[in-house]
């Protein structure tokens, strides 16, 4: 029985595979499996590699061989409320489009395979007994959207590691403008005293290890908000992983040369 139950999902899958071939992940054209992209979008997304920032995750210049605890220039000159942070990718070409996709494209099927590239990358950050939370979206913007994409990338990295998600751990007191725009000071002023800890996890949170999710970093200030609420209510050390990190021209190679 068992094994005609295993051939019968073994027909249904390649059917599937028929009628419903896999697509890359960004632009739809045909790649050997799901969640992949295809060769042109793939050389256009810039995953982060062993060289980079330890507190916010930027790519830095250089192999990454033998060095550890590096910090970018701005990390050395902005007091970052976390610990550690690691990004997957730099936030341009197809890794731009992709979270722009999940974030306003109505695209909640990509968090699986993009939580498991943020999975991937958050790894070194992880501690026994952590906590995963995603960075909240105020019930106005959330009613919008429907989703929140932060949470669900949560929770594919959570489902990764076998770590418990609190989903619900963080909330926005306040609604806020976008922090597409405006300078760094206004995107903190922006932010400043906007999310808290929800009473009913404060217990949970007290003196747990934190992994804090978001789907992009720019200036740090909305995760800033997120880890000082945490670091208050007791939780930590606080670790910060983000899907893609902002850099200064849009490209790591850009910013390695500015």
């Amino acid at each position: 029985m068992g094994l005609q139950l295993r051939s019968f999902g073994s027909v249904m899958k390649a059917g599937r595979a028929i009628l419903f071939p896999p697509q890359c992940l960004d632009c739809g054209a045909g790649v050997a499996e799901d969640g992949a992209l295809c060769p042109d979008c793939w050389r256009e997304a810039e995953f982060i590699g062993a060289c980079h920032c330890e507190c916010c995750g930027i790519p830095l210049p250089g192999d990454g061989g033998e060095e550890a605890g590096l910090a970018c220039d701005e990390c050395l000159s902005v007091a970052r409320p976390w610990d550690r942070g690691r990004a997957a990718v730099v936030y341009a070409g197809s890794g731009r489009r992709l979270v722009l996709a999940l974030k306003h494209g109505d695209r909640p099927d990509l968090a699986p395979s993009l939580g498991r590239w943020l999975a991937a990358a958050a790894g070194p950050l992880l501690r026994p007994d952590m906590l995963v939370v995603p960075v909240p979206l105020h019930p106005r913007r959330m009613m919008a959207r429907k989703y929140n994409q932060s949470a669900l990338l949560a929770a594919a990295v959570a489902r990764a590691h076998g770590l418990r998600l609190e989903a619900a751990a963080l909330r926005r007191t306040r609604h806020t403008p976008m922090q597409d725009y405006g300078s760094v000071a206004d995107r903190f002023a922006n932010v400043e005293g906007a999310v808290e800890v929800a009473a009913r996890v404060r217990l949970r949170l007290e003196g747990r290890p934190v992994l804090l999710i978001d789907d992009v970093m720019a200036s740090g200030a909305t995760l800033g908000a997120a880890a000082s609420a945490l670091a208050a209510a007791g939780a930590g050390p606080v670790s910060v992983a983000v899907l893609a990190r902002a850099v200064k021209g849009g490209s790591a190679s850009a910013s390695q040369a500015a």
